[in-house]
């Protein structure tokens, strides 16, 4: 696509295995991020959705295959990329202000425009008045938020995405994803977002792809959301377009989520009887 924000093309990414041997997470993976365009995955868990993000970001080159970035092969980081984290990474020693404006100040932005930036953010997701708390004193959702305004103000033009909500409560989830649609159809910047919740990737998304059950994992559907928006993630969950989105969606990943759980459990079992 000549519009691609992010491009796989063939991609495999393969591990050395504990016991000896290779493990391949993914392969042939084939997959574009339009310019502008909210894309979720989802799949069962272990298929090799981190490593996608991982490989996108620049953090794991792929065993075959390429990564492109508007249309460039990825070489090294993903300097045009913004990485939001499913765990909490934000410096504990750090204000709420001084996590925000971290990354400007490694860019070398001056210390004063960097924390007027930085306050700016912090209003934008809602904690102007919690500027100089530190992380132990905000709630999941307000470290979300700083996380968020963290990744935004080096203003990426594309946004990694791993299950970034999956620990919040399912109210502050909610408000978590409305926040971040808002943020998003203000510049309408690529989103590359991994979840294992198919209701979250239907209400954020524009396409929806789902991933086969490892090893070897490659996508195996593509659906295209045409819910409108903007979007309240609650009220479109009860839509008679979202219900039956949510059924084609699940029919076609159903039976790979529960290869993935046998697996699990087979895993699970020969570890327990290793250590007997």
């Amino acid at each position: 696509m000549s519009d691609c924000a992010l491009s796989f093309a063939a991609v495999s990414a393969a591990f050395a295995a504990p016991g000896g041997g290779r493990y391949t997470a993914v392969a042939g993976v084939d997959l574009d991020v339009a310019q502008g365009e909210f894309v979720c995955v989802v799949g069962p868990t272990g298929c090799g959705k981190s490593t996608l993000l991982n490989m996108a970001a620049g953090l794991l080159q792929p065993s075959a295959g390429q990564v492109r970035v508007f249309g460039q092969p990825l070489d090294g980081l993903n300097r045009h990329a913004g990485y939001m984290f499913q765990a909490d990474s934000l410096m504990p020693w750090k204000s709420a202000i001084d996590n925000v404006m971290a990354g400007l100040i490694f860019r070398g932005t001056s210390p004063v425009e960097a924390r007027e930036q930085a306050r700016y953010w912090l209003q934008r997701v809602g904690l102007a008045q919690h500027a100089d708390r530190y992380p132990h004193q905000l709630s999941g959702g307000m470290k979300k938020r700083v996380a968020l305004a963290q990744m935004l103000i080096l203003d990426p033009r594309i946004i990694l995405m791993d299950e970034p909500f999956s620990a919040l409560d399912i109210q502050t989830r909610q408000l978590m994803e409305n926040e971040l649609l808002d943020l998003w159809s203000a510049d309408r910047k690529s989103v590359l977002f991994i979840t294992h919740d198919l209701e979250e990737a239907i209400a954020l998304s524009d396409r929806v792809v789902v991933l086969s059950a490892g090893p070897a994992s490659h996508p195996i559907g593509e659906f295209a959301i045409g819910l409108p928006r903007p979007r309240d993630v609650a009220e479109i969950r009860l839509t008679p377009h979202f219900v039956e989105l949510h059924g084609r969606i699940w029919g076609a990943m159903k039976e790979e989520v529960l290869k993935g759980y046998a697996q699990s459990q087979g895993m699970a079992r020969a570890s327990g009887g290793r250590h007997e």
